[in-house]
């Protein structure tokens, strides 16, 4: 069956989906030793040869599934030119070839998730589907009653309105408080320019949960395999089967 050449490259595990198209735009994939650029692109995995920088594909029959904690100050890739620290470096220890879904910035903290099943990152990743994330947020000062309106009825930002679907004050004191937020946006340090643009000084972001993964006791630096039931669910809220 023919399928879209983003599409093979990710179910291979390889790539995410988005990251297959880059790699197509970039020209580091053929066909039968002929270079595709072409976006879209359908063949049939069983009867033709892909391959990305010059290696073969090799389709997995087995997905993996991972929760990981990322620490403070690591790098949501798998590797960096400069040497800084890396999701890869946590995972060394692995042979399979994972990818992260989503990612967290630098100074952010949680749940990350890491899998070779190209389908569910697409998915995950993607505003269609939009997995719900959960985060605490730690801030300076206590916000007003009118800030915290203020997000969740939405904040204008370069790039368009942004809004939280909830948020709690867990803990609140004269010097710092401590925010549950959940919201669907994924883009790009959304949460941190609301903040700034509704005034509060951010002192610590993690993200606890994505979806049905909660981020629980895992602790700074580990994983944990998903599997089960709470596998299960996830594929529930990506509308996949299993």
């Amino acid at each position: 069956m023919e399928q879209r050449l983003q599409k093979i490259i990710a179910d291979a595990g390889i790539a995410s989906r988005r990251k297959a198209e880059e790699l197509i735009i970039d020209g580091r994939v053929s066909v039968d030793g002929i270079v595709v650029r072409t976006l879209g692109s359908k063949f049939d995995p069983e009867n033709c040869k892909v391959m990305v920088d010059g290696e073969t594909l090799r389709y997995r029959t087995t997905k993996t599934y991972l929760a990981l904690n990322k620490p403070y100050g690591i790098l949501s890739t798998m590797s960096d030119p400069d040497g800084r620290p890396n999701l890869g470096d946590l995972l060394e220890s692995r042979s399979d070839r994972l990818f992260h879904v989503g990612r967290l910035d630098r100074e952010s903290e949680g749940l990350l998730l890491l899998t070779n099943d190209g389908e569910l990152a697409h998915r995950a990743t993607h505003p269609s589907y939009g997995l719900a994330k959960n985060y605490l947020l730690e801030v300076s000062g206590v916000p007003s009653r009118e800030v915290m309106n203020a997000l969740k009825e939405g904040v204008s930002l370069e790039d368009g309105m942004a809004r939280v679907d909830s948020i709690t004050l867990v803990e609140g004191q004269p010097g710092r408080s401590v925010l549950d937020i959940n919201i669907h946006d994924g883009r790009n340090h959304v949460l941190r320019r609301m903040a700034a643009e509704v005034g509060l000084t951010v002192e610590r972001l993690v993200r606890i949960g994505m979806g049905p993964i909660k981020l629980g006791q895992l602790t700074p630096g580990k994983w944990r395999d998903i599997n089960g039931a709470e596998l299960n669910s996830l594929y529930k809220a990506l509308e996949m089967k299993h």
